[in-house]
């Protein structure tokens, strides 16, 4: 019986060994395994940090010999398809951006715009199956994502900071989205724009597109993120001036409710959740009650998004500066 015993203990002891083993070998195939720290500087050893760590990179892509992954381009010097590595690949890239858009990127502009963007430029015999790496489930902060640039530009090249630092029009808006999603808790702003497009743009107006049933969102990044997420999942919490919603008897009793949207001597229009402008003849009122009444906001919103919708929601608004 003892020996039975000492025998299942040592094979276990076997088994352990070898699922360690196995483990340990992986994690250096895909060449993780280095530790993840809380925070990083923007340097190409930060940034080295997170492309093998946190940023999960290594999942698609390799450095020269460094990792296994071929799902994505090869950041480094590999084989007769990678003769430059992506620190000098990106003047070339950006060269082609240059062509094709317009505007005069930079390597650091490239760079930039594929993380923030990845399909926007999606290299020959790849897929735009990219992550969005700002956003959940890995969640990387602008100081990330720029330690991470810097570590790239270092592959055959000479890190940028300056260029982050101060970056040229073309990567301030892409560094504005990514800010943007950061400061909302993760979300994708180019994801939020279609679930804007699809909840609220029969009410709201965001630079000139929608209907002003409810207030132009234009510049509601200037209200802060609080406000806005109150605004979603409590909408009657604090209504915006000017609309307030009234509810209107006649003398049969009927009663409309909505947005009081004209009001003259002899009519008022109110304007009702959906868009329907109702006009009523002063003459037939009975009364017109506002004050405490809920916003023609649905209260239930936030139960046809998804969290994912939500934050990407969120980080949409959150770059909506009024420019």
């Amino acid at each position: 019986m003892i020996k039975a015993v000492g025998f299942a203990f040592v094979f276990m002891l076997i088994v352990l060994g070898i699922f360690l083993w196995v483990g340990h070998s992986v994690t250096s195939m895909v060449g993780g395994g280095k530790k993840v720290v809380s925070a990083v500087e923007i340097t190409p050893e930060g940034g080295e940090t997170i492309f093998w760590g946190k940023g999960r990179c290594f999942t698609c892509h390799s450095v020269g010999g460094r990792g296994s992954a071929v799902r994505g381009p090869n950041q480094g010097v590999f084989g007769e398809k990678f003769q430059e590595p992506i620190g000098i690949r990106a003047e070339s890239r950006a060269r082609e951006r240059s062509e094709k858009t317009g505007e005069e990127y930079s390597a650091t502009d490239y760079l930039v715009e594929s993380l923030a963007v990845p399909g926007a430029y999606v290299v020959s015999g790849y897929k735009n199956e990219m992550a969005i790496v700002y956003a959940p489930p890995i969640s990387l902060n602008l100081k990330e994502v720029k330690a991470v640039i810097t570590y790239l530009q270092s592959q055959g090249g000479e890190p940028d900071t300056e260029a982050l630092e101060n970056p040229s029009e073309i990567s301030a808006k892409y560094i504005a989205r990514i800010q943007a999603a950061s400061d909302a808790g993760g979300g994708d702003p180019g994801a939020g724009a279609i679930v804007f497009e699809d909840n609220c743009m029969e009410c709201h107006v965001v630079k000139g597109e929608g209907d002003e049933v409810g207030p132009d969102l234009s510049a509601i990044s200037a209200k802060g993120l609080k406000f806005i997420a109150e605004s979603i999942l409590e909408p009657s919490k604090q209504i915006t001036e000017g609309f307030e919603t009234f509810e209107v008897i006649d003398l049969e009793g009927r009663k409309t409710t909505g947005l009081k949207t004209r009001d003259d001597a002899d009519e008022v229009d109110i304007t009702k959740a959906t868009g329907e402008v109702v006009t009523i003849a002063k003459a037939e009122i009975k009364e017109i009650n506002s004050g405490d009444l809920a916003s023609i906001m649905p209260n239930d919103l936030i139960e046809a998004l998804t969290v994912k919708d939500y934050q990407d929601v969120l980080s949409y608004m959150i770059m909506q500066k009024g420019e």
